[in-house]
């Protein structure tokens, strides 16, 4: 069976698991579309400073809705902010190859300018990797860049991802390959981490077996997985190349011929990571905060939750991160809005 042909069976069981499984999303309206991306807003007029959540690009963003109470759109929401979901499109077979400059800068600064004002960029995983270096290109346009686990510093060996690297051909050759299905890029992460990507989901299943709350986030989780989207080849050779060489902290990334750099990054910066976590530790993390020239930034820590499934992404959906790591991101990010919450 061809990857692609097991992305749309991947699918197919997702929409089965719909049927008795459904989820709740929060009320959006769109307000831009074009090939590549989507925006959504999920707030009012007047509700105070702008969130702007970069998902990343392989995946569809309900992980960051995915219940009322596992809900980080509804947390910034009740914190009187407003939100917007930047949600990548997939690509058809037969649409352009876009690489990362067409991403990080064309697509992202869209959102940007669609929103009006400087907004507060928030990222995760991967998506927080292009929100930083959208930061560093458009100073401007981010009044603060809140990081959950994404993962900036690649030269030394930090985890799944730097193993991933190693398995993968040298970008010339993976840009002769029209895209990379979700599948496929599924199978790299297993292969790359099997703690994180098998055994800890099997042993977050039996943990969560006698708590339905618990078990239903999990199994909500386990739907998002299948719903991957293929990835432009240029744009996963590029984020290959990017990696590999560790292009933005050695400030060898250019952009449209652009500078993009720690450097740049002069507005606040909150960073949260997983002291545990072998997709994105510490050390991927801490390099980055360490080169930023005004020093100004805050770190926290996610200490890992039950019935999350997969526990990178535990700081969006789990019962912990919500009672105790979402009201310390909302504080510090009303601080350096200058938004005070009515009571």
């Amino acid at each position: 069976m061809s990857f692609v042909a097991a992305d749309e069976m991947r699918r197919w069981y997702g929409r089965v698991l719909d049927l008795w499984l459904a989820r709740t999303e929060t009320p959006s309206r769109l307000v831009l579309e074009r090939s590549g991306v989507k925006l959504r807003d999920y707030g009012k007029e007047g509700n105070g400073p702008s969130l702007l959540i970069i998902p990343a690009p392989i995946k569809k963003p309900y992980i960051w809705d995915l219940t009322p109470e596992a809900s980080a759109v509804l947390a910034c929401l009740n914190a009187r902010f407003r939100v917007y979901v930047l949600e990548w499109r997939e690509m058809p077979p037969d649409g352009p190859d876009d690489g990362l400059a067409v991403y990080v800068n064309e697509l992202i600064l869209e959102c940007a300018k669609a929103i009006g004002e400087p907004a507060v960029v928030i990222g995760h995983s991967l998506g927080g990797t292009f929100a930083t270096i959208f930061a560093s290109l458009h100073p401007e346009r981010v009044r603060a860049l809140i990081l959950l686990e994404a993962p900036l510093s690649f030269s030394g060996d930090f985890g799944a991802i730097t193993k991933l690297i190693r398995i993968v051909p040298t970008s010339e050759a993976l840009r002769k390959v029209s895209a990379y299905p979700g599948t496929m890029l599924n199978a790299l992460s297993l292969a790359a981490s099997p703690e994180s990507f098998l055994w800890w989901r099997w042993r977050d299943r039996i943990l969560s077996a006698g708590d339905p709350s618990s078990l239903r986030t999990h199994l909500l989780v386990e739907r998002w997985t299948l719903d991957e989207h293929a990835m432009p080849s240029a744009l996963f050779a590029d984020v290959v190349d990017l990696y590999r060489e560790d292009r933005f902290m050695r400030g060898k990334l250019r952009i449209e011929g652009q500078a993009a750099e720690p450097v740049n990054v002069t507005m606040p910066v909150l960073a949260v990571v997983d002291p545990d976590s072998d997709v994105v530790p510490p050390r991927s993390v801490m390099p980055f905060l360490d080169a930023l020239p005004d020093r100004n930034w805050t770190l926290l820590h996610y200490d890992g939750d039950i019935g999350v499934a997969l526990r990178h992404v535990g700081v969006l959906v789990g019962r912990n991160a919500h009672r105790i790591l979402w009201p310390a991101i909302l504080a510090w990010t009303r601080k350096i809005a200058g938004h005070v919450q009515p009571s």
